[in-house]
């Protein structure tokens, strides 16, 4: 069974003395029937308290506050996770009856949060290539199967063309972005449809073959079937989530499962590096003292952004999947 060593570190740097530091984290890998979480910590050189809450869509979110005057903000967030195998996929319901359940009046209510789709001017074009894409009626399942497959031949994997705030219009028009966007894609259209779909955030983890995004941060997928309940789907890489795909949370977007949102105070510019780093053992203390950022951000004032260091997060983010 695959086993990952992973260190995620979030390193902001500012050129002054700033105060009030208050920081949100989604940093807690999911524990359960296929994923089991051996050993986690999170380190912050302040050691300030983190108080643990769940949020509403369940998932274990950090806060701590740092108020004396500091240059930097270290988050060191170290787990050993292992994959179990995933469950077996039966279709025990015929088409007919899944999409009967899927679209039964108390489903829809209970999954209300994952069934919303914003409001966009490419909705009538969208709907035409889901009805050109899916030419015959079919199962749930193979319908998400072929919208991912269709987004991973028809969108471009390009860094750099999208950020955060980048529109399900846009993205539409552009035909091109990184995994957030095309998870993005994949929800709208599911939604559309009826289906119930949430976002997922986590990591990809390197492997004997190379998928786009590998080695980093990652988003896809997961649709809720009445045949398996959720099940995950990367349509950056056309597959099913499978061993290699370490979830954190999951919600309704990017936003809902941001893994740090933070804010301070002080008039000065920050830089912002993140490293993520994976392995089959245990990191020594060399290995973790002399991790180089496989991303680093451009200085900021606070003349050109806001003074939040989620925005800065966020840009990341975009960046480096």
């Amino acid at each position: 069974m695959p086993h990952f060593h992973i260190l995620h570190r979030t390193h902001y740097v500012y050129s002054g003395f700033v105060i009030d530091s208050a920081s949100q984290i989604k940093l807690y890998p999911v524990n359960d029937e296929i994923q089991r979480v051996n050993n986690h910590h999170i380190t912050v050189p302040q050691q300030p308290a983190i108080h643990l809450f769940k949020d509403y869509f369940g998932n274990t979110t950090g806060f701590f506050s740092i108020l004396p005057p500091h240059k930097e903000l270290i988050i060191d967030n170290l787990m050993e996770v292992e994959m179990l195998p995933p469950r077996e996929i039966e279709l025990t319901n015929s088409m007919s009856d899944a999409w009967s359940i899927i679209l039964k009046e108390e489903n829809q209510l209970e999954y209300h949060d994952y069934l919303r789709a914003e409001q966009a001017q490419c909705q009538v074009q969208v709907q035409h290539a889901i009805r050109e894409i899916l030419s015959k009626e079919q199962h749930p399942l193979h319908t998400i199967h072929e919208l991912s497959n269709y987004i991973y031949e028809n969108f471009t994997y390009q860094k750099g063309v999208t950020n955060v705030e980048t529109s399900v219009d846009e993205i539409w028009q552009l035909k091109a972005g990184v995994c957030q966007d095309f998870a993005h894609m994949l929800l709208y259209m599911l939604r559309l449809m009826g289906v119930p779909a949430r976002y997922i955030s986590g990591y990809i983890c390197p492997g004997s073959s190379e998928w786009r995004g590998e080695g980093a941060t990652h988003a896809w997928a997961e649709a809720w079937l009445p045949d398996t309940g959720w099940v995950g789907i990367d349509p950056t890489n056309k597959c099913l989530a499978g061993e290699r795909h370490i979830r954190l949370a999951s919600g309704r977007n990017f936003s809902d499962c941001t893994p740090v949102k933070g804010t301070y105070k002080g008039g000065v510019e920050h830089q912002l590096e993140v490293t993520v780093k994976f392995g089959a053992y245990e990191f020594s203390e060399a290995q973790l003292r002399d991790s180089k950022p496989t991303y680093i951000s451009e200085p900021h004032s606070m003349e050109s952004v806001p003074r939040n260091s989620y925005m800065a997060y966020l840009q990341m983010q975009q960046q480096q999947q």
